[in-house]
């Protein structure tokens, strides 16, 4: 625990130095980058080891704030979310050193590394703190810290867009998260977790749709998502990394914490969070089809997955309601091996999709092509990752999504209670990926492969070695979790007892040896298979015999790139087939002659849920406000009188 401690002491220290170097941009770059990846060093290893261990550490200082105190505790469960925060913010401060390195002296490079810094920090506190105040606090610093980050490049309309609409998604989820926090500690002298009172009855079902609603608003799941697809987009690539692969978990470590507190589980809370799940991993990937920018793409992926997590804890929820602990043991150990799967092949997608900004100048789909020959490396691993996210061996995704297929079919198979449950489950995940490898196809087709279709994508420059360094670490990591997957036992059967109960750790260590050996043989054979393939392809064709010549042109001397498929085109049939959902805009051109002249074609994918719910309401809210600005005279003796009234009115009360 101590060790955590200080990688959160570290990670503010740099973040003050960062800033001391803001007027030096190189030396602020050094001061946050150093400060990052020595504090994941620190911090990996004490998670590592208390997984490892099984235990738990933890630490109480004196605090004298009210309902506060500064109580740590660092167990299985908050350890298994504590790796893939110090994996991946450690990768990503190398790779933001490559990144940013084209922004000094037109960006305030200072502030950006103290931001990502004090938001890593905060990601820790989330993850350890045992008082609801601390935690509170680690949860606002996070906000905070990553607000600024989305307002990198605040001159751009769109980055102001996504932070405003992000700043309102969090402050939303801040107040619900008080209010359930205020629920579990009623009549407790501290808000200490250890003294919460299991709650019954309807108060129980309140504080779980409250922190459903709080913890959702920062997991991203449909229909709590509108801030994701706007503020992921907009951040630095290394940072839009971190917010996907890792701070959106906290909403479902937070969810599962309070899951712990409330005692024996309602079966409709497990439906719930199945039906939410199954929502946004299928419309989350539909989505992502229908995505023209390349960091869009990839945030609707992330609300796909975190449905995916969501589906499988509640696939387990209600499992455990029909004391069927064996499906809800695999149910529950996929979702959180998928956790640490996703933090890894989404940090891999986010940075290549940072190489093509940074390269090419721009990530929209129809303006890329041909990458592939200028940055053959991200490429290759763009596509790695991307068959992870797919859920392909032998990468990493196949493993998580494999244990909750294998719930889902226990489920139907084992328990007839629960067999639309696994029906749906199941279901769900092969719809999901079938729509997330169409959208996978679609963006690495149209990104990498074919000619340049601009003059930028023509011009494109590869990454430099540290981002490239930073890619094949995740690559590689995207590989070697899915070959060793049975190293994963202990610690994921830990975590499954520390997060959900000692029972379904058991049940897990009884039903998931199996399935890793499994994955890993699969793995394995898969990676010994394309090697021979390999080495068979180089002795029969060496490169002495082969030469490159021109792609065959059908019988037409003049091809030009406009006369490949796009990224629009290539969807064109799954995208108007699930049109009522999409709502997308379209200009079709209307050809009247025998000889027409200049014709265009353009598509829009619009933000239905934001569009068709947020929007109107905010508008409504608006106008509401605006009826009451007469409280609002600019009269310091009349907002004194307001401040009095009050504190009468809460004296009164109080009495």
């Amino acid at each position: 625990m101590l060790l955590v401690l200080l990688s959160i002491i570290l990670l503010l220290a740099s973040s003050a130095l960062a800033l001391f170097f803001s007027r030096e941009p190189s030396r602020a770059q050094d001061a946050g980058a150093y400060g990052a990846v020595a504090a994941s060093a620190l911090g990996l290893w004490a998670a590592v080891r208390t997984l490892a261990a099984g235990s738990a550490e933890t630490l109480s200082l004196p605090w004298s704030v009210p309902l506060g105190s500064l109580s740590f505790c660092l167990d299985p469960l908050s350890a298994l979310f504590l790796v893939p925060v110090f994996l991946l913010t450690g990768l990503a401060a190398v790779y933001g050193v490559g990144y940013l390195r084209s922004y000094a002296g037109s960006k305030p490079l200072g502030l950006a590394w103290a931001a990502f810094n004090t938001l890593t920090a905060a990601m820790v506190l989330v993850f350890t703190a045992a008082n609801a105040v601390l935690f509170l606090l680690g949860w606002e610093l996070m906000a905070a810290a990553s607000f600024l980050l989305v307002l990198f490049e605040h001159d751009k309309a769109q980055s102001r867009k996504a932070g405003f609409i992000y700043l309102a998604a969090g402050g939303a989820g801040a107040l619900l998260l008080m209010a359930a926090f205020a629920l579990l500690g009623a009549g407790s002298p501290l808000l200490d977790f250890a003294s919460f009172r299991t709650p019954s009855g309807t108060a129980a079902s309140a504080i779980f749709l409250l922190a459903l609603g709080g913890f959702g608003l920062k997991a991203g799941f449909i229909p709590l998502h509108v801030w994701l697809p706007e503020a992921h987009p907009a951040a630095p690539s290394h940072v839009s990394a971190v917010m996907s692969g890792v701070m959106i978990k906290t909403g479902i470590y937070g969810l599962i914490r309070v899951l712990v507190f409330l005692g024996p589980w309602q079966e409709w809370w497990g439906w719930t969070l199945l039906a939410a799940g199954c929502v946004s991993c299928v419309l989350g990937a539909l989505f992502a089809l229908a995505q023209h920018e390349l960091k869009r793409v990839l945030a609707y992926s992330s609300i796909e997955n975190i449905g995916i997590i969501l589906a499988a804890v509640g696939l387990g929820m209600v499992g455990a309601a029909h004391n069927a602990d064996r499906l809800a043991a695999l149910a529950f150990a996929g979702a959180l091996l998928h956790v640490f799967n996703h933090s890894l092949f989404k940090g891999l997608l986010f940075m290549g999709a940072g190489a093509v900004l940074h390269g090419a100048g721009t990530a929209e789909l129809d303006a890329l092509g041909g990458l592939a020959k200028k940055m053959p490396r991200t490429a290759l691993l763009f596509i790695a990752g991307a068959a992870s996210a797919c859920a392909l061996p032998p990468f990493n995704g196949f493993a998580g999504e494999f244990l909750v297929y294998l719930g889902a079919f226990k489920g139907i198979s084992s328990y007839p209670a629960v067999a639309l449950a696994g029906v749906l489950a199941g279901l769900s995940l092969a719809v999901a990926g079938a729509l997330a490898a169409a959208a996978f196809a679609r963006a690495a087709g149209a990104a990498f492969l074919g000619e340049p279709r601009t003059e930028r994508a023509a011009a494109a420059h590869p990454p430099d070695g540290l981002m490239l360094f930073s890619m094949y670490a995740l690559g590689a990591l995207c590989l070697a979790v899915c070959a060793a997957a049975p190293l994963l036992l202990v610690p994921l059967v830990s975590a499954v007892g520390a997060g959900f109960g000692g029972g379904f750790g058991a049940a897990a260590a009884l039903e998931v040896p199996g399935p890793l050996v499994y994955i890993s043989a699969g793995a394995l054979l898969l990676a010994a298979v394309a090697a021979i393939a390999a080495v068979k392809r180089r002795s029969m064709f060496p490169a002495a015999r082969t030469a490159d010549v021109p792609t065959w042109d059908c019988g037409y001397a003049a091809p030009t790139a406009r006369m490949q498929y796009g990224a629009s085109s290539f969807a064109q049939p799954l995208t108007d087939f699930f049109q009522p959902v999409l709502r997308k805009l379209g200009q079709y051109p209307v050809i009247a002659e025998y000889f027409p002249g200049k014709a265009s074609f353009s598509t829009e994918a619009q933000a239905v849920v934001y569009n068709a719910v947020y929007a109107p309401a905010a508008a409504r809210i608006r106008d509401l406000a605006y009826r009451f600005s007469w409280l609002q005279h600019g009269r310091l003796q009349i907002y004194i009188m307001y401040i009095v009234v009050t504190l009468l009115g809460l004296l009164l009360w109080k009495l």
